[in-house]
C-alpha cells in the first residue's frame, strides 16, 4: 500500500515537471484564483500546509469553475521542489499541459 501511494506521488511529480517544462503554469494563491476566475485552470494543486481557509477558497473557486482539484502529499516545499523551483509553492493552477498526460488521471 506504501509502495504505491509512494509510486503514484513520484509519478504525479513526473508529470508535474514535463507540464513545467512543455505547458503553462500559474504558481502562487492569487494567481491560482484568478485562473479559477477567469476560467483558465485546467487543474490545481494544492499542498498539504496550506491555510484552512485558502485551501476552502481555492477549493469553492474549483468547484464554481468545474476544475479538479489535487491535494498534494507533500507540504509547500516538496511542491516547489516538484516544481524545480528553489522556493515554496503553496498552490499552482495548470493551463495548458502541454506534452503530459497529467488530466488522464
Amino acid at each position: 500500500m506504501v509502495k504505491k501511494a509512494k509510486r503514484s506521488a513520484e509519478n504525479m511529480n513526473t508529470k508535474l515537471a514535463l507540464v513545467m517544462k512543455s505547458g503553462k503554469v500559474t504558481l502562487g494563491y492569487k494567481s491560482t484564483l484568478k485562473a479559477l476566475r477567469q476560467g483558465k485552470a485546467k487543474l490545481v494543486f494544492l499542498c498539504n500546509n496550506s491555510l484552512p481557509l485558502r485551501k476552502s477558497e481555492i477549493e469553492y473557486y474549483s468547484m464554481l469553475a468545474r476544475t479538479e482539484v489535487y491535494h498534494y502529499s507533500g507540504n509547500n516545499t516538496d511542491l516547489g521542489r516538484a516544481c524545480g523551483k528553489h522556493y515554496r509553492v503553496s498552490s499552482l493552477a495548470i493551463l495548458d499541459v502541454g506534452d503530459s498526460d497529467i488530466l488522464g488521471n
